[in-house]
């Protein structure tokens, strides 16, 4: 039986944020640790990206990082804004 709505949505399988990330960053490790409750409660994927590896990622997002993006739409940077996370799915349905 499904209990959660974004689970059980089949396009929530298809829902996925980008985290753009640093190997070296604290921030983004802390990130994406808080993040991971918000991936398995809402079902989502997770993509993370290097931006020290693509020369326009970095020169765009270098100070942000890290960033949580859907898409092209920042959701929140620095530090993981759960209610901003949450206000996002919902927005999107």
């Amino acid at each position: 039986m499904c209990r959660l709505s974004f689970r059980c949505d089949p396009l929530s399988a298809d829902r996925e944020l980008t985290v753009l990330s640093r190997a070296w960053c604290h921030l983004c490790h802390d990130l994406l640790d808080a993040l991971k409750p918000l991936q398995d409660e809402l079902g989502f994927r997770v993509k993370v990206l290097d931006v020290d590896a693509d020369d326009l990622l970095e020169a765009r997002w270098s100070e942000w990082v890290p960033v949580v993006l859907d898409g092209d739409t920042e959701i929140c940077h620095h530090f993981l804004d759960e209610s901003a996370v949450r206000a996002h799915f919902r927005r999107i349905g």
